[in-house]
């Protein structure tokens, strides 16, 4: 099986920051890309940050310039860096690795995790 746990989330004021970690665990051969999505409340999920294994970066036009994504590749790990957080920055942020596992025969699938809480408020 293939496990993926956020962790990092939590309250903080408008123009503070945090740093959203992604380990991915389990029977994984390779992992391919790496993302953040958010869903706030009433809204649809919304991609915030990818990246491929070799480090290319893909960001939302909302959250250039203020939030970064880089992964470990050695610890299966993915995480995000957010600065200068703004109130609408609040939602509930998932993390999805696109993962190859013996588990499910080698063919890549998207896996997701539980999502960690993000509140920007003073």
């Amino acid at each position: 099986q293939v496990q993926l746990v956020e962790s990092g989330g939590g309250l903080v004021q408008p123009g503070g920051s945090l740093r959203l970690s992604c380990a991915a665990s389990g029977n994984i051969f390779s992992i391919n890309a790496m993302g953040w999505y958010r869903q706030a409340p009433g809204k649809e999920r919304e991609l915030v940050a990818t990246i491929t294994s070799s480090g290319s970066t893909n960001y939302a036009d909302s959250v250039k310039g203020r939030f970064t994504i880089s992964r470990d590749n050695a610890k299966n790990t993915a995480y995000l860096q957010m600065n200068s957080l703004k109130p609408e920055d609040t939602a509930v942020y998932y993390c999805k690795a696109n993962i190859r596992s013996r588990s499910f025969g080698l063919i890549p699938r998207d896996c997701w995790g539980q999502g960690t809480q993000v509140t920007v408020s003073s």
